[in-house]
């Protein structure tokens, strides 16, 4: 009768190591392909979409203010021969205030093109981070990592990708949006 809080004893200590070894492998370093989930995420291409019609409406602007411009120049070189001295200066000096005029209309349309391409990655990258986040606390992980081919995870077991999933759960989710 003795043997039995031994006995006892040894299961519960069998026990305790299983359930470690058990929390210490369930808690896997896990990561996802930062560029697969960019370019999978449903999001990115419609952000996309619109960004790019956005700027092709601005760049359409710049374009034709470039084209009445270039007509005009057609038009004083034509005159130019009938002009006088005063009005060939005061042409010309008009010519190039536009012209000044319209590079810096072109380089501040240039910018907002640069700002909202920026503004709209943001976006799509702010809402995969927040999935993710959620994700790994809902499902115990401690540490996922983002390899994105620059270096930062040179070797992971593919059993340990979870790309495919989060990109399927991240893509469910904007669905009901």
């Amino acid at each position: 009768m003795s043997k039995i809080p031994y006995y006892a004893a040894i299961i519960a200590v069998v026990l305790s190591v299983t359930a470690i070894y058990f929390a210490k492998t369930s808690s896997q370093m896990v990561y996802v392909d930062v560029n697969k989930l960019i370019e999978g995420y449903r999001r990115t291409k419609v952000a996309k979409a619109e960004f790019d019609k956005k700027a092709t409406v601005m760049k359409a602007n710049v374009d034709s203010l470039v084209g009445n411009w270039q007509k005009e120049l057609k038009n004083y070189e034509k005159e130019r021969t009938t002009l006088s001295p005063k009005e060939l200066k005061l042409k010309q000096e008009l010519l190039g205030n536009k012209q000044q005029q319209i590079n810096g209309y072109q380089e501040a349309i240039q910018k907002k093109i640069q700002e909202e391409d920026k503004k709209v990655t943001q976006t799509v990258i702010n809402d995969i981070n927040d999935y993710i986040k959620e994700y790994g606390k809902n499902h115990s992980y401690k540490i996922i990592f983002g390899a994105s081919g620059g270096g930062n995870i040179m070797y992971a077991d593919e059993s340990t990708d979870l790309t495919e999933e989060i990109l399927k759960g991240l893509n469910a989710e904007y669905g009901k949006k």
